[in-house]
């Protein structure tokens, strides 16, 4: 717990102003952003006694008076209120952080890795709500756990998504059950380099001992070796090869058991049993039965902007992958459809190529494309022979697409970019793809 604490919260969203909420009642918060669209929030946070202040010089008020700066993950490790706190020798941490000293004695499930963390987070929530299991979902999944507090109780379970730029400034947080679902270079313009980013995502093993499980991706070698030495218990899932839970004879198979079979899950694609494969490891742990997991896979129609359906008009079926926000998130929706595919790509331009998309292209009949990276997308493909229509916006995108498509194709938009340069999140990407394509007739 924090009292009687001088602390600096970097950045507002939704993790700093739950953070300062719960600071606010023993302690001496500071809150600042660089803009703000929400004054309701301010006027709550002032009558908490929180200070808000709003500015582009954020360092100029930030001195060595401070016990700690709580940073909004999405704050680079660059910032210069960051380089002066270490300069300080004053912690940066995060609201997970703060959360974590908080709470009472619990179980604490956490999810990491470069895709399927939503996903299998969600899953896992499932799985245990469906066992009657007290249970909480919290984290980069939308949910600040700081938030929640109130409503934690003793051997409750928290099943955690915990993303990388969480994950840089964690000190004492421990995680019981550790998953890690793979490892793609993404991030790279935030962790300067693929090295950094996956010595990042190592973090949520720290603190982990003997009594602890980590559950890992056997088929990803990466994560493999990387996790070779390892202090916590090691539990394996791979859609490829023999491991603790795998897939064998169109079905999975945990321990030589039969779990589930493939044709009894509502979503499909490798990807999406490797995340179930991690999930019911995860379930496992606390015991829920063959026949609740069964039952939640039947039901469960995937996690919204994920390859989520959307609708099918005339013919066409509209999909919303707008979470796609790298090259490797939309290599994985391509391998999840054998039908033709009218492909909406574009966003915020970090500089990344796009060139391993080709292999995956070829039920790709044309690429609709739009936002910062509209060009440089255009140039690739037209370099490798694809047909290609450079829009605007995603309104002029999915229109063009609903147009050039016919009848038994797939519209889908997998962006393979960041929505910053138009969107807030990628969430506010989604909605707007759906609202359009529901207005299409």
């Amino acid at each position: 717990m924090f009292k009687d604490k001088k602390i600096f919260i970097l950045g507002m969203g939704k993790s700093g102003c739950s953070v300062a909420k719960l600071l606010a009642t023993d302690n001496h918060v500071l809150i600042t952003d660089v803009k703000c669209d929400d004054f309701n929030e301010v006027k709550e946070l002032e009558s908490l006694g929180v200070n808000v202040i709003i500015t582009k010089e954020q360092d100029k008020i930030f001195d060595d008076s401070y016990d700690y700066v709580v940073k909004n993950p999405g704050v680079r490790l660059d910032h210069p209120v960051v380089l002066k706190a270490k300069k300080y020798n004053i912690p940066v941490i995060t609201e997970l952080e703060v959360a974590y000293r908080y709470l009472p004695e619990v179980k604490i499930v956490g999810i990491t890795g470069s895709n399927g963390k939503t996903t299998t987070t969600t899953i896992i929530y499932e799985f245990l709500k469906a066992a009657d299991l007290p249970v909480h979902l919290a984290g980069n999944i939308g949910f600040p756990l700081c938030s929640q507090i109130d409503q934690i109780k003793k051997d409750d379970i928290l099943v955690i998504e915990i993303s990388s730029h969480q994950l840089a400034n964690l000190d004492r947080f421990k995680v019981d059950v550790a998953v890690l679902t793979n490892l793609y270079q993404v991030h790279l313009d935030f962790f300067g380099s693929y090295e950094n980013y996956k010595l990042d995502k190592l973090r949520i093993f720290n603190n982990q001992d003997e009594n602890c499980v980590a559950i890992l991706n056997k088929g990803d070698s990466e994560v493999y070796e990387l996790t070779s030495d390892l202090k916590a218990r090691k539990e394996y899932f791979s859609s490829k090869d023999d491991a603790d839970i795998c897939i064998k004879d169109d079905a999975i198979i945990y321990r030589g058991e039969k779990v589930v079979n493939l044709s009894d899950i509502r979503v499909k694609g490798i990807h999406n049993y490797e995340n179930i494969m991690a999930a019911i490891l995860a379930a496992k742990e606390f015991n829920v039965s063959n026949e609740i997991i069964r039952e939640v896979l039947n039901n469960f129609a995937g996690v919204e902007h994920r390859i989520e359906f959307v609708r099918r008009l005339n013919g066409r079926d509209f999909y919303n992958d707008s979470k796609a926000t790298n090259v490797d998130s939309t290599i994985t929706a391509l391998k999840s459809f054998d039908s033709n595919v009218v492909l909406i790509l574009g966003g915020l331009d970090r500089g990344h190529s796009f060139e391993p998309l080709l292999p995956y292209l070829k039920n790709v009949k044309h690429i609709v494309c739009f936002g910062q990276t509209k060009e440089r997308i255009k140039e690739f493909a037209l370099k490798n022979n694809i047909d290609v229509m450079v829009t605007d916006n995603l309104e002029e995108a999915t229109k063009a697409a609903y147009n050039i498509s016919l009848e038994g194709d797939t519209i889908l938009l997998s962006p393979a970019c960041a929505s910053w340069d138009q969107y807030s999140h990628f969430e506010e990407r989604g909605d707007e793809f759906k609202k359009i394509v529901n207005e299409l007739y």
